[in-house]
């Protein structure tokens, strides 16, 4: 019974891995893809914010009916010269498109945030994302020759306001004050 039980479970666990597709998750790779994440108005990296993370979301439906299925784990960005990408493996880390089969078109979006768990507890200057790419995913099909993992070729970069928070400025403020009060005794 025991065997049973383990050869049923291994062949589920077979056939719910075909029918997800796979694509390659970085912003960078030499030749294929350069897509920065900036912080608006300059050319410095959005990885220069403290906090700063970036995941990449599966985009299905339309309009108000839109939906965001995170497809990766939330990365950090690196701290180096290159802090307008996320760190990622490289050449690039393979993710699993969950519901879209090998061969089939897949649209996602690269968002980046700032000042929160998640893209939807940053506040509205403190995150912002790609425009969205589809793309024709990669992997084993349900027949065929394995199809190699597309590179988010395409991708366009963005950048997020970084707009410093109410009290962050009241704080710079008073402490100026404090500076011009004392400087007039």
């Amino acid at each position: 019974m025991k065997k049973l039980l383990v050869t049923l479970a291994a062949v589920l666990v077979s056939v719910s891995t075909f029918g997800q597709g796979t694509i390659k998750f970085n912003n960078r790779l030499t030749g294929q893809v350069d897509a920065p994440v900036t912080i608006a108005g300059t050319t410095t990296g959005f990885g220069s914010v403290a906090g700063a993370q970036a995941q990449l979301f599966l985009v299905t439906g339309t309009g108000a009916s839109q939906t965001y299925t995170p497809l990766s784990p939330a990365t950090t960005f690196r701290t180096t010269s290159a802090a307008a990408y996320p760190y990622v493996t490289e050449p690039a880390t393979a993710v699993t498109v969950p519901g879209i089969a090998a061969g089939q078109n897949a649209t996602v979006v690269l968002r980046a945030w700032a000042g929160g768990a998640g893209y939807g507890d940053a506040g509205n200057t403190h995150r912002g994302q790609s425009a969205p790419l589809t793309l024709s995913l990669g992997g084993v099909p349900a027949s065929g020759a394995p199809i190699a993992d597309p590179p988010l070729a395409g991708l366009q970069g963005f950048a997020v306001d970084v707009i410093p928070e109410p009290s962050t400025l009241a704080l710079g403020l008073f402490g100026a004050a404090a500076l011009l009060y004392r400087r007039r005794k």
